[in-house]
């Protein structure tokens, strides 16, 4: 598309590629390792798949010691290094440099320890996300955030992005669920920051690092809360005539003091994309959808229920259809977290991830419609409407580069329009390349400054994941 600067390549390490790729060899084994032109170009891009740049090496390193060793020997040699989880991103954080090094965690994928009595799980960084509850579901317990890419994302790229998911509207993001990692930092230098104590003394230095998208240092390991399952959870669908009246009675709700689980919105477009795809028996003659899970005893999900169902028909709602099996409940969730996927097999599409104050939802989804038909395109919005964070899908067609540079003007558009509503530029998928020029929309000079000199203390040649985050045109120096 052209829109999005990288650096220039620094032509001195490529000049030295053997040489570093010699030392390289000299710390990994073979099958950890990856440098012939065709394997490292499955690293060249993440989820947003918009840009592509194929890494000089990747190095899948087994424990801490290995990523302790390779970050020293490139720190050494100062050449730029990118972490990696599952390349899940879907704001290019995890997109290489043609003169750097991808480090991934994939290999580091053991759960190192489960204590049910203090509600802790120890991991590994390439532990999936879902593999955490699937572990110890068994004991009734589950480890609350739910991206919907939890089937493939790994820890390591959850706490680096900070990613949250349909269940954080109660239960808090990554940030809210971890309570130590280790980090590995730019030198190689192993440190321990928190711990399985429900509070550790000192620096939040955990709160710093995660959603500092690997530019601080690798995480390697962490500890993350585990919690006991309700006793019983059950979504309701509640289909509405308009996407507005839908936007309105999520903010009643929030107002009213009611907290459910979760509460998921999806538009006309989202809702025809997600039931052609997993059958979930959504209502198809509504605007705008709203998926609302409660859980508790039944009296307790009985009660709450009864709140949320009378907002919902002082808001104008067409249909209210309650889960009455394990069945249904999944079928209607395999809907809402199939979304990006189903929606990728009917178009191209860039995912936005702007954050909103709730009260503003009847008014920015306008918005959102004006913006996108501005530019000739189509928009699915499918998203967590509880906490205000909005996924617009914007679809266009990936071989007219007339409508793909349409397309990211747009979702500049919404992001501004989050901005400048009282929300931010994202709400758990990170800035990386995406939103990274639209930074000093959000943040002034000073603000700016003040997060470089953070950022520089822990990476004063700026070799971890560099070009990502920080405007590259000078206006953050």
């Amino acid at each position: 598309m052209g829109a999005i600067a990288f650096p220039t390549p620094q032509a001195d390490i490529l000049a030295r590629r053997e040489s570093i790729l010699a030392g390289l060899a000299a710390l990994l084994p073979p099958e950890c390792l990856i440098t012939s032109e065709d394997e490292r170009r499955a690293y060249e891009t993440d989820a947003f798949t918009a840009y592509r740049r194929v890494p000089m090496a990747v190095a899948l390193p087994r424990n801490t010691a290995e990523v302790s060793a390779v970050l020293a020997y490139c720190h050494a040699e100062s050449v730029p290094v990118v972490p990696r989880g599952a390349g899940t991103s879907l704001a290019g954080g995890a997109i290489p440099q043609e003169d750097a090094v991808v480090i991934g965690v994939s290999k580091m994928n053991r759960i190192l320890e489960i204590d049910y009595a203090n509600r802790f799980a120890r991991v590994e960084a390439g532990v999936t996300n879902l593999a955490i509850t699937n572990t110890v579901s068994a004991e009734g317990f589950f480890y609350a955030p739910d991206p919907s890419s939890q089937l493939a994302c790994t820890i390591g790229g959850n706490i680096g992005m900070n990613s949250g998911g349909a269940h954080c509207l109660k239960y808090g993001v990554t940030t809210n669920n971890i309570l130590g990692v280790t980090l590995v930092l730019v030198d190689g230098t192993v440190v321990e920051i928190g711990g399985a104590a429900m509070d550790a003394p000192g620096y939040d230095l955990l709160g710093l690092v995660c959603g500092s998208e690997g530019q601080l240092g690798i995480i390697t390991e962490a500890t993350v809360r585990i919690l006991r399952a309700a006793e019983g959870a059950r979504p309701v669908l509640f289909g509405f005539p308009t996407s507005e009246q839908a936007g309105e009675a999520v903010a009643a709700i929030i107002a009213a003091g009611i907290v459910p689980v979760a509460m998921e919105f999806m538009d006309k477009p989202a809702i025809e994309i997600c039931e052609a795809f997993a059958k979930a028996g959504y209502p198809m003659d509504v605007e705008a959808l709203l998926i609302i899970e409660v859980e508790g005893s039944d009296p307790e999900m009985d009660a709450t229920l009864a709140r949320i169902v009378a907002i919902a028909r002082e808001h104008g709602v067409k249909t209210v259809r309650e889960s009455k099996s394990a069945m249904e409940t999944a079928a209607i969730w395999k809907g809402r977290k199939s979304a990006f996927g189903a929606t990728g097999r009917i178009a191209d599409y860039i995912c936005m991830d702007g954050t909103i104050p709730t009260g503003q939802l009847p008014y920015v989804l306008r918005r959102i419609d004006e913006i996108v038909k501005h530019y000739g395109l189509r928009v699915a919005n499918v998203f967590h409407a509880g906490d205000g964070n909005l996924h617009p899908l914007i679809l266009y067609n990936v071989n007219d580069p007339g409508e793909a540079e349409k397309a990211e003007e747009a979702g500049n558009d919404i992001l501004k329009l989050c901005v400048e509503v009282g929300g931010c530029l994202t709400g758990e998928h990170g800035v990386g390349i995406e939103k990274r020029d639209l930074m000093h929309h959000q943040f002034n000079r000073v603000d700016l400054q003040q997060q470089l000199r953070v950022r520089a203390a822990f990476d004063a040649q700026w070799i971890l994941n560099p070009a990502k985050v920080f405007p590259l045109d000078g206006r953050a120096a």
